[in-house]
């Protein structure tokens, strides 16, 4: 998404991180997990952490923190979507293929060519 296509959305992203992010303990942790959906939303051949914060404009540290070192389990967000669907409570469709961003660049340190679903071959 542009920076403008995502601000068009803000309103309606930041309630839905509010809802998905709901179970977790700290207040800075619901912020980071807004953030980085917005990251992952935004333009951008990388989706790592630096070029995400850099696109964003916030802390790169906060992010790495976020994925790597907070101590929140995705079991919440996952029983939060779940419990949404079961109650019918603003109803979504979500399709999530992991494998269907293709890897930028042919060199990866230690990492084995990766099936892309996008490409429907590995690359």
């Amino acid at each position: 998404m542009t920076p403008q296509e995502l601000e068009a959305v803000r309103a309606r992203l930041e309630t839905f991180a509010a809802e998905m992010f709901s179970g977790f303990a700290r207040a800075d942790q619901r912020r980071w997990g807004e953030r980085y959906v917005r990251g992952l939303l935004t333009d951008g051949a990388r989706k790592s952490m630096e070029p995400m914060a850099a696109r964003l404009g916030v802390d790169r540290q906060g992010l790495q923190q976020f994925c790597t070192d907070a101590p929140w389990s995705h079991q919440l967000v996952l029983a939060e979507l779940a419990w949404r669907m079961d109650a019918a409570i603003n109803p979504v469709a979500w399709v999530v293929d992991d494998v269907s961003f293709v890897k930028d660049g042919d060199e990866s340190p230690g990492v084995a060519a990766q099936y892309c679903g996008a490409l429907g071959a590995c690359s």
